[in-house]
């Protein structure tokens, strides 16, 4: 059966320096040390959770997505996490999953952090972005959005027809975030429901440190099963951690518990 080797990559980031950052995430990924197939950075990772598009923004022609491009090239993995984008006079929290090929695509995040301010510089997106990889079903999703399990849920067939031959919609869930430690209770918990209520496995990478406005982010950044089970996390620390998923034992957990198929019908009407 098909494995999937993640790498996550829980890390400080220099506040609004996208050189400082990048070659900070460049030592970080010379420092992996066993063959992996997916690292994993945190949101914003070229500059922090800066509500200063106007000064910070790159295109997607821009220094970082160029940097991301070499280094899957490079390393020979794809590589993700989000990034400021200008994009046709917009601005956007932009994940892109980047192939070692150089072909991307992207995921501009859905739920802006009003708290924060965020909706006030940022345009939402209105698509989800599923990727795939070696046979397994990957979906991109951006801190905030934790919060809205019916954006993050499995889509669910309309009809008994359907249902016997539809699979899940997706095996993986993986969140870049960066989350306060004032408030990391929700961000545990929240990865672990989703987890469960769509039997997927679930990656979460978070920042640690202070950002630039003193808001300290504790990491807590996790890898769960499709049970909700975690197979890793890391509070407070720089981290690089590596671990291979197996996709027979979340087959395994969807025949003897087929609780999706018992989920309710929608239609997400973006």
């Amino acid at each position: 059966m098909s494995t999937l080797t993640i790498t996550t990559i829980q890390t400080s980031l220099h506040w609004e320096d996208k050189a400082a950052n990048l070659q900070k995430l460049q030592e970080k990924i010379d420092q992996i040390g066993q063959k992996t197939e997916v690292v994993v950075l945190p949101e914003m990772f070229s500059t922090g959770f800066s509500m200063k598009p106007e000064l910070l923004a790159e295109t997607m022609e821009g220094d970082s997505v160029a940097w991301m491009k070499r280094v899957a090239q490079q390393k020979k993995i794809i590589l993700t996490g989000s990034l400021i984008i200008e994009d046709n006079g917009q601005y956007y929290n932009r994940l892109i999953w980047m192939l070692p090929n150089g072909q991307f695509g992207y995921y501009d995040k859905r739920h802006l952090f009003a708290y924060a301010g965020e909706d006030e510089h940022y345009t939402p997106g209105r698509k989800r972005l599923i990727a795939s990889v070696k046979g397994w079903r990957i979906n991109l999703l951006v801190c905030y959005d934790l919060r809205f399990p019916v954006w993050a849920r499995q889509a669910t067939p309309l009809t008994e027809e359907e249902a016997l031959k539809t699979e899940p919609e997706y095996d993986l869930m993986i969140y870049v975030a960066n989350w306060p430690e004032r408030r990391n209770h929700a961000w545990k918990t929240l990865l672990q429901a989703r987890a469960i209520e769509n039997q997927s496995y679930v990656v979460g990478v978070n920042r640690i440190g202070k950002d630039g406005n003193d808001i300290y982010h504790s990491g807590d950044s996790m890898i769960i099963d499709p049970m909700g089970e975690v197979l890793y996390t890391k509070a407070h620390e720089e981290d690089i951690h590596t671990l291979t998923l197996q996709k027979e034992k979340l087959n395994e957990i969807r025949t003897k518990l087929p609780f999706l198929e018992d989920a309710d019908n929608f239609i997400i009407q973006s």
